[in-house]
């Protein structure tokens, strides 16, 4: 069906439209889609999720756009396709119910042919209610945060997201594919229909087309029977393909034409005039395998999952999600050393996928977060039941074509995994009918220990503290949770890499994936990770700070007879250890703005960087004891700024690949010392000193000869700010991102480490000011009011284009510093 992008001008109101009364009442705000109708509001101590949502507080929202329905659309088919609204959603037209949609992340299809008039102005009107509190574990935004399209086709047409290509075979030269085109018959007459597919070069790994030479067409007749739909099988074989992975990502994309030749009785009855319609997308050709003897092969080469996980907010833009803030992400991930993400703990945006698939990502693709006994009270365990096959099926056929793709996760920590709600026979439901939809790629499910799922007198008997490895010293996880593996082709396993080699012994053909990891452990998990073949890699949690489920990750520094240093950090665990106004998890390797934090340092360390990663820690915490949240990491800075603090002791931490690191301090030898290989944290070294201000440098060593270095500055006062584009030329597209990096410095141009200084945003010309703030997991700002504070000394600024091409003008004014300005085009 043609696709009509429809995102622009749409009336944005909070409350509940049920007349044209609700709407006259409300004049409403002007809003281009993606839009999420959460992240503008204000945050509250009260809000009823608490830290879960980082304070913001769910309500009733709706969006109206009035569309002109051409007459001559009249006799063909009309529909919107939502790539997710978040959530219990509502469509009408004219002020009829014409469809409904529960779960926020996946994708649906609403019909309109019967409700619109032709030749006339129809009013589509979405209602979206976030108040059924507490509806998630973590922020999920609002509204119609991922866009919308209007989709129009003759009566007889591919369905949508009917295509289907899959790589059965790449050998002696040859590809061997299947195709499936799914053509729906909306006419009251049995059909003839020839399907025809074209194959055409889309991109290599450098972005340039494939050989154009490589395109060739195939058709065939197939007969579909009034209000049906039928399959197309089709083969295909491709000389000389160019396979994809996450190095190479090469792309194709297929064509498919449904021509309806005309009406089949006893016989063939041929149509004067045929209608013919059509749809197109990428895919890609690879080969996936997985066993415990030689792992995770993709197109034959065994294959380590770097693997971060993922949760579908963009940090300052909220839920919003734009191909540029999806891209831009995956392009940082994969400097540090990532191959993989985890879509936690939903389908992720088409956007996302997409930018996956352009320059190469492999994806572990998930579907829910609950099934039927809830996690928290509004959630979609209420609606799983009736829901769950539609919801599962739109997502897998959404993304099965996308090479990106490589694993299927059915759920994450289902509190099903002890059997109860008949969740033994569901988890094997769940991965037969991903089989159906899709028999190429892996199933998997990201189980974790027993501290949740077990009836009362089970229960009693286990440990209740979150993915604790309390309660792994025996076998009853393996016993409890057999059953529920049956169907799946790979065991995500949440935070349990002591027992992978007890695992391996009891099921030696299970092949592991660590689905979730403590991001402070990497440096001692993943040799084993690459020692053991049945283990196929790891994500860490997570790669990307997020909103909600507030503070996670934590490290704090007392005397070593306070209180919390007898506990092991369950006491700075949200809800009670993250009160408002914590906002982030606070426990990646990267913040929100895409800033690397000293745990992506360190990861990309552990694989392989031979960059040395110099760091402080403030003289306050010297001596102290270290309590840290098992998602917490060392509080480390990148700063030699501690004014009032001379002749203290302070503590010096370097990450590095090599054999050796000496370190200065204003020229003078603290000392040189072997890297560390040891836990808690291999790759690194420490060096202990004297606080004075001037310069810090690490040097590392390899074989007697210097490998890299790193250093620290005293920096002088803030004195001016620096804005730094990552680029100069926005599409006039309404959707294109450009992110403005906003720093704070001294004379001589030193970021200033510790400046938190107050900052004001304005735009002009053709775009607007999408997002403005910094990385700080604890703050009260409003990412869309053009107000923020630089924390570490740095913020963000994220413009969008709009449709008219021109100019934009960006200025940053910072308090007691002057102001700076960037000019930009939009063409």
């Amino acid at each position: 069906m043609e696709k009509i992008c429809i995102d622009e001008k749409w009336i944005f109101r909070n409350g509940f439209v049920d007349s044209l009364g609700a709407l006259n009442e409300n004049p409403g705000e002007e809003v281009n889609l993606p839009h999420d109708g959460m992240i503008g509001t204000k945050v509250s101590p009260d809000a009823p999720a608490k830290s879960d949502s980082g304070y913001f507080v769910g309500g009733l929202t709706n969006y109206t756009k009035y569309i002109m329905i051409p007459k001559e659309w009249e006799g063909d088919c009309v529909g919107i396709q939502f790539d997710g609204a978040m959530m219990n959603v509502t469509v009408d037209v004219n002020g009829c119910k014409v469809g409904s949609q529960h779960y926020g992340y996946a994708p649906f299809y609403v019909d309109l042919t019967d409700y619109v008039t032709f030749g006339e102005e129809n009013r589509i009107t979405v209602n979206c209610n976030t108040s059924m509190y507490v509806n998630s574990r973590w922020y999920t935004g609002s509204g119609l945060y991922r866009g919308a399209v209007l989709c129009h086709g003759p009566r007889v047409h591919i369905a949508n997201d009917g295509i289907f290509v899959r790589t059965k075979e790449v050998a002696d030269d040859y590809a061997s594919l299947e195709a499936e085109v799914d053509v729906e018959n909306c006419t009251l007459e049995n059909r003839l229909v020839e399907v025809a597919l074209t194959i055409t070069g889309e991109s290599n790994k450098d972005g340039g087309p494939i050989d154009k030479t490589k395109e060739y067409t195939i058709k065939r007749v197939i007969q579909i029977n009034p209000g049906k739909t039928e399959t197309a099988r089709i083969a295909l074989n491709v000389k000389n393909p160019v396979l994809w992975d996450a190095d190479n990502p090469n792309l194709y994309k297929i064509k498919a034409q449904a021509k309806s030749l005309g009406i089949y009785r006893t016989h063939f009855i041929p149509e004067e005039q045929t209608e013919t319609d059509e749809a197109q997308t990428l895919f890609g050709i690879r080969t996936i395998t997985a066993d415990a003897v030689r792992g995770l092969k993709i197109n034959g080469k065994t294959v380590k999952l770097k693997g971060g996980c993922l949760h579908h907010d963009n940090g300052l833009l909220g839920a919003a999600s734009f191909y540029e803030a999806e891209a831009r992400k995956v392009k940082k991930l994969k400097e540090v050393g990532f191959n993989a993400i985890r879509t936690a703990h939903n389908p992720p945006s088409a956007a996302l996928v997409e930018a996956c698939d352009r320059l190469g990502m492999y994806i572990f693709d998930e579907a829910f977060d609950a099934w039927g006994m809830a996690k928290r009270g509004g959630d979609y365990s209420q609606f799983f039941a009736n829901d769950w096959e539609k919801d599962l099926t739109a997502f897998i056929k959404r993304d099965r074509n996308h090479p990106a793709v490589i694993l299927w996760s059915t759920g994450n920590e289902i509190p099903e995994r002890g059997g109860l709600d008949n969740g033994y026979t569901l988890a094997t439901e769940l991965a037969e009918t991903i089989r159906r939809l899709d028999g190429t790629r892996p199933v998997s499910n990201g189980i974790c220990s027993l501290w949740a799922g077990l009836d009362d007198k089970l229960m009693a008997n286990q440990s209740q503290k979150q993915n604790s490895s309390e309660g792994l010293f025996d076998t009853t996880w393996e016993t409890v949770t057999e059953p529920f593996t049956n169907g799946l082709d790979v065991v995500g396993y949440n935070y349990m890499e002591d027992i992978y080699e007890r695992d391996h012994e009891m099921f030696p053909e299970r092949v592991i994936l660590g689905s979730e990891n403590f991001p402070n452990q990497i440096g001692y998990r993943w040799p084993m990770v690459e020692r053991l073949p049945y283990v196929i890699g790891e994500f860490t949690w997570t790669a990307w700070d997020y909103l909600g489920e507030a503070g996670i990750g934590k490290a704090v520094y007392v005397d070593e007879n306070d209180e919390l240093a007898k506990g092991n950090g369950w006491e700075l665990m949200p809800p009670s250890g993250s009160p408002y106004p914590w906002r982030c998890a606070n426990d990646a390797d990267f913040d929100i703005t895409g800033h690397m934090m000293p745990q992506g340092a360190y990861r990309s360390v552990v694989w392989g960087s031979k960059k040395t990663h110099l760091f402080s820690m403030h003289p306050e915490t010297f001596g102290k004891t270290e309590v840290m949240t098992f998602w917490g990491f060392p509080a480390l800075f990148s700063s030699w700024n501690y004014e009032g603090c001379e002749e203290k002791n302070i503590r010096l931490v370097v990450f590095s690949n090599a054999e050796e690191v000496e370190v200065f301090v204003n020229g003078r030898s603290v000392g040189k010392k072997s890297v560390n290989m040891e836990r808690p944290m291999p790759y690194s070294v420490h060096f202990d000193t004297i606080y004075e201000a001037g310069k810090v440098e690490a040097v590392s060593y390899a074989d007697g000869k210097e490998v890299s270095r790193d250093e620290l500055l005293t920096t002088g006062e803030p004195a001016k700010i620096r804005l730094i584009p990552e680029k100069k030329i926005m599409q006039a597209d309404g959707h294109d991102l450009l992110y403005v990096g906003i720093e704070v410095t001294d004379s001589d141009g030193n970021v200033v480490p510790d400046a938190a200084i107050a900052l004001k945003a304005e735009i002009t010309g053709n775009a607007a000011l999408a997002g403005f703030g910094s990385g700080n997991p604890r703050t009260e700002d409003n990412y869309t009011d053009g107000e923020s504070e630089s924390f570490h000394g740095r913020a963000l600024a994220i413009l969008r284009a709009d449709y008219n091409k021109g100019h934009a003008t960006l200025r940053v004014l910072a308090e007691g510093l002057g102001e700076a300005k960037e000019d930009f085009k939009v063409e």
